[in-house]
């Protein structure tokens, strides 16, 4: 099993501003105040999954036709220009619903973080999944008849088992300060936050003996999670760097 001073230098060596270029969280970089980086990182992780290139150009494209203004885009509450966009599972049936309820959620409220700390329980993760539930909530009741599989793919339902990896990377945006994450809510803690399981985080993770469940589901989060608070109880998602990093330097030896 790794040890906690070569996770934590994994960790250390790959949490830096390179990072940020090549990943989704880019997008949040871009925001122009607070409201902006909110929404800009809520929007790319709605997208942020399969091929990287891919979901950025695509991402670049909604941002494009936003006019790299997404806060005032959302309130404006036009979303017409959003037709014949798509990705993968999503189409603009789908997305376009997405964001005429950002437009409510900011026309009613002060947006994405009233209702996500409204829906916090400062319970240290036992029952994190039902605090996600009553956000993903908001969304479902407010969906259109009919709704298909892209709509409920870019903000599934935490209780039918998965790892709702994308909505705990953006909490992770959101939450830790650090030369990568912004950290501009704080109504919950860096010692909250789940770890975002992807494939790749979990394949490194058995790896470095960090994880024994063989499915990627909500249970191996919650496992993974809870060993690497072992580590840092304080930040044990700070050790998704650590995940990318031991990847990295894998490759390199497999490649060498």
């Amino acid at each position: 099993m790794i040890t906690k001073t070569e996770l934590d230098s994994l960790a250390k060596q790959y949490e830096n501003e390179a990072f940020i270029k090549d990943d989704p969280i880019q997008f949040i970089h871009r925001g122009k105040s607070k409201e902006d980086s909110e929404l800009c990182g809520f929007i790319a992780s709605l997208f942020a999954y399969g091929n990287r290139m891919m979901f950025i150009k695509v991402l670049n494209e909604i941002f494009n036709r936003a006019d790299n203004d997404i806060t005032n885009y959302i309130k404006n509450g036009d979303f017409s220009n959003l037709k014949g966009l798509g990705y993968r599972f999503s189409k603009d049936y789908d997305i376009i619903p997405m964001f005429e309820i950002l437009h409510k959620l900011y026309t009613e409220s002060n947006g994405l973080e009233d209702l996500f700390s409204y829906s916090f329980m400062p319970d240290r993760g036992e029952k994190y999944d039902h605090f996600l539930k009553k956000v993903i909530d908001y969304f479902y009741a407010r969906a259109p008849i009919g709704a298909g599989q892209g709509f409920y793919h870019m903000i599934p339902d935490p209780q039918k088992g998965g790892a709702m990896k994308r909505m705990n990377m953006f909490l992770r945006w959101m939450i830790r300060k650090s030369p990568v994450d912004i950290g501009i809510w704080d109504f919950m803690k860096p010692a909250d936050l789940y770890i975002p399981l992807d494939v790749h985080v979990a394949r490194q993770s058995r790896a470095m003996g960090l994880l024994t469940r063989k499915s990627n589901d909500y249970n191996a989060v919650r496992e993974l999670t809870f060993k690497l608070k072992e580590y840092c109880f304080d930040d044990p998602v700070k050790y998704d760097f650590a995940m990318f990093g031991f990847g990295v330097e894998l490759n390199k030896k497999q490649r060498g």
